[in-house]
């Protein structure tokens, strides 16, 4: 019992923390039903940040509790977890199980140096420029999980001494993970937080009858070029802070390079099977692009997932394996979440009291605004995943930026970009989950480099928004 109350004492302090809000009084100014969706907030937000609980039971809760916190009616309840985003999420995962499935890292390993040449920091680039290009598209954790064998095959080639393997393990393992997160902002594929923050977007503003809401409504394509060059100016920058930050003694890792041709020529040529494969991705790439808008970029999600399991690329039995179903859950309850605090009212007057405590800095509207968004945005999605990060906080920036008559767009697209400002712990993001999994790096490398590279992403975003983006009316 004693273990069990340790393990679990979080769990007791949230519950204890939630019991003194709701029988304490009500604060002037909000709705007792938003009084109950805040302390949901609340709890839903330290039990992501502490994990004394599975996150998927997190997810039951908030919806039990629209229940019987609320009083909502349970089909109303699971109309509110099934939206686009979900589906684009479930399908998403079950793409990258299909495309994992098909085994091509060494293959991948070999063109990258095929372009990049044997030196060792062009190879860094060009793991980064490779991962940042699939991520923007497919998802950071589903690159992330590719290219690690991808990175772990040229170690095992390059060097048979710890110290050196573990020099360059860093640096290629570093330039996989922040390419990854950088490059999910760069398309509404990219992560889940783009597809919850367009669905805010629509939910909060769209309405067809209205032609002057269809500014909020953002394709596939707008978001693109929103948010595109910014990852493409993070790039080569994060590369040079990587360089700065961490030295190699090895230059070049030509018997690398030579023993990998070996390999990949003893396996012949690429099957019919990873033509098809390819096929099928850029198809479902085609129709994210150009179909998304009409028929959703959920819809265009799985029906990529279902071609791989038609085609027989896939087992369902993989996929159903290898998806993690309760991250599904978890994004469908926070996003239902985040709709009642905006029905409630709730989100209203957290934007409220934020913009008070902004006033005497000068930081409630305009640029002022977006820094403080940013710099909010950035803490919270270190404690938590990305998309749970932007589900939270998704109501509460745009109340504040329709409250300061400042741009709700720009000010949901701060918030979604600098939610992949994630750099600072290993559980940040899925893609530093995933290649910290390799056993070469430490926590402490994630600070070392971190903060650095956070600070640089800060600054090109507050010039993005600041130049960039009134260039091109947003």
């Amino acid at each position: 019992m004693i273990h069990y109350f340790r393990e679990k004492r979080w769990f007791f302090v949230t519950l204890l923390i939630q019991a003194l809000m709701l029988f304490g009084p009500i604060p002037e100014g909000v709705s007792p039903d938003g009084w109950r969706v805040l302390i949901m907030t609340v709890g839903a937000t330290m039990l992501f940040m502490t994990e004394p609980i599975p996150l998927p039971a997190v997810a039951l809760l908030i919806i039990l509790g629209q229940i019987f916190l609320l009083g909502l009616d349970s089909t109303l309840v699971a109309k509110s977890l099934m939206k686009d985003s979900v589906l684009f999420i479930m399908g998403s995962l079950m793409l990258a199980v299909a495309l994992v499935k098909q085994k091509l890292d060494k293959r991948l390993a070999l063109l990258i140096v095929s372009v990049t040449g044997a030196s060792t920091y062009r190879i860094a680039f060009g793991l980064s420029v490779f991962s940042g290009l699939l991520a923007s598209f497919i998802g950071e954790h589903t690159v992330a999980a590719m290219m690690l064998p991808v990175a772990m095959s040229l170690l095992q080639l390059a060097t048979d001494d710890e110290n050196q393997r573990r020099a360059l393990a860093v640096l290629f393992l570093f330039s996989i993970s922040y390419a990854c997160a950088m490059a999910g902002i760069g398309t509404p594929s990219g992560g889940a937080r783009n597809a919850i923050m367009i669905d805010y977007l629509r939910g909060f503003f769209f309405a067809p009858d209205d032609p002057a809401t269809y500014e909020y409504k953002v394709s596939y394509l707008d978001w693109m070029l929103y948010a595109y060059p910014v990852f493409l100016v993070q790039l080569p920058l994060m590369h040079w802070i990587l360089r700065s930050t961490f030295k190699v003694e090895l230059s070049s890792l030509d018997q690398a390079v030579e023993k990998l041709k070996e390999q990949v020529g003893k396996e012949g040529a690429l099957a019919g099977r990873h033509y098809v494969a390819i096929t099928l991705f850029l198809i479902t790439l085609i129709g994210w692009v150009g179909f998304s808008s009409q028929v959703g970029m959920g819809t265009i999600a799985l029906l990529g997932a279902v071609l791989f399991l038609v085609t027989g690329l896939v087992r369902w039995q993989d996929i159903n394996s290898g998806v993690n179903w309760g991250v599904v859950l978890l994004y469908a309850a926070a996003i239902s979440l985040g709709v009642q605090m905006r029905v409630t009212g709730a989100a209203a007057w957290v934007a409220g009291l934020f913009m008070d405590g902004l006033s005497p800095l000068g930081l409630d509207r305009g640029l002022g605004l977006m820094a403080a968004v940013m710099i909010l945005t950035t803490f919270i999605t270190n404690t938590m995943s990305n998309g749970a990060a932007v589900a939270v906080l998704g109501p509460v920036v745009l109340s504040i930026a329709v409250g300061s008559e400042t741009n709700p767009l720009a000010v949901g697209m701060v918030t979604a970009i600098s939610s992949a400002f994630a750099y600072f712990t290993v559980i940040g993001t899925p893609a530093s989950t995933i290649v910290y999994s390799s056993g070469y790096l430490r926590p402490s490398d994630f600070m070392k480099v971190g903060w650095r590279i956070g600070l640089m992403s800060f600054i090109v975003l507050l010039l993005a928004s600041k130049i960039y983006w009134p260039l091109i009316g947003l």
